[in-house]
């Protein structure tokens, strides 16, 4: 699927590959794709003046894409450089093993580019076919963010999707949690420092629990100066550069991932400051100072999330995603104000229950036990 993302603009209709960029390139047109955990994106943008232009090549390269061998050669070998490179790194090796361990089996645990042999073994009709299964209007979600008329938007859309078949042909993959909290794994690497990938339990967004759980995951590890992590792990011990966690939601899962990178020697005494940070969070919680402090800033950062035309059209288009209404958009900073400590208890409560998590450590760690 990423490989095919990627082969979207590399040729479509008449215009080969050289072509079809020196058509963009010519009015100044950005199109681009890309995978996700759920899901196939684009983004386009143009001048008003070659928005004719720029709609007609979004819906061949979605409808009529050559998929041409030369093409699929080319980016095949960039993906296959990319993916040796990464052989050796050992934050995507930590990621690739967190993602196979908290959920295998399924197909959030091999979330990426793939690998060296499936890559090596794709076909061309292997790309048309996972084309045809996915590009659709089923599911579909539009932003449009310009000095459109409603009339003059609603043509240049007909002109891109219309043609698009009515429905995709993918199966449905089940809802799934977090699996083996409480387990280590260590992915043995000749380096000086560790990176560390560890998760636990998430909210989703359609939870009526997830403000409170994102703000408690500013308070804990979202915070970039602020958060307990940072605080104790960085700032009082010096024992990494930088650490963090988000409050991950996909359709069918959720959870909460952290991340850090630290000196082989202390890599044990880390784990212990954000394990011992996580359960004094929710067995005290945040002070209200602290509380009221996470709000504002989420409040007050929450504009900065617009201050762009590429910025507004993806939140508009996450929110479309998530099966919010437009009024969300006036709603949040409410929701996010109208948090209480208990609420924060609450959700400490689902989050991080008995404070098992799931580690990864891509290095070579001293008294890291697995």
């Amino acid at each position: 699927m990423q490989l095919m993302s990627r082969l979207l603009d590399e040729g479509a209709g008449p215009y080969d590959s050289d072509a079809f960029q020196e058509e963009m390139a010519a009015r100044a047109i950005e199109l681009s794709f890309n995978v996700s955990p759920d899901g196939l994106s684009g983004s386009l943008k143009t001048l008003l003046t070659h928005a004719d232009k720029a709609f007609e090549l979004l819906r061949l390269a979605l409808l009529e894409p050559q998929f041409d061998e030369k093409a699929i050669e080319r980016v095949r070998a960039q993906t296959l450089a990319g993916l040796r490179y990464q052989k050796n790194d050992p934050g995507v090796m930590a990621s690739k093993a967190f993602f196979e361990t908290g959920f295998p089996g399924h197909p959030y645990g091999s979330i990426g580019s793939g690998t060296l042999e499936s890559v090596a073994a794709l076909t061309r009709q292997d790309i048309v076919d996972i084309h045809a299964r996915i590009v659709s209007r089923a599911q579909l979600k539009i932003a449009v963010v310009g000095a459109f008329d409603d009339a003059e938007i609603g043509r240049l859309l007909d002109r891109a999707f219309a043609d698009l078949p009515a429905a995709n042909k993918l199966n449905q993959i089940p809802k799934v949690i977090l699996a083996n909290r409480g387990k280590r794994i260590l992915q043995d690497l000749d380096v000086p420092q560790s990176v560390i990938r560890f998760g636990c339990n998430g909210l989703s967004w359609s939870d009526p629990d997830f403000t409170a759980a994102y703000v408690l995951n500013h308070i804990f590890g979202g915070g970039a100066f602020t958060s307990r992590l940072f605080q104790e792990v960085r700032e009082k011990r010096g024992l990494a550069y930088s650490v963090g966690t988000s409050l991950v939601s996909y359709r069918q899962a959720a959870m909460t991932m952290g991340y850090t990178a630290t000196k082989n020697e202390r890599v044990a005494e880390c784990l212990e400051v954000i394990s011992s940070e996580m359960m004094r969070l929710k067995t005290e919680g945040p002070s209200a100072e602290e509380l009221q402090k996470a709000k504002d800033y989420l409040i007050g950062s929450y504009a900065l999330g617009f201050d762009t035309s590429t910025k507004i059209s993806h939140q508009l288009v996450q929110i479309a995603f998530e099966g919010l209404d437009v009024e969300y958009l006036s709603r949040r900073n409410t929701l996010v104000a109208a948090v209480t400590l208990d609420d924060i208890r609450r959700v400490a409560e689902r989050v991080f229950a008995d404070g098992s998590l799931l580690v990864v450590v891509a290095g070579r760690p001293e008294g890291f036990e697995v």
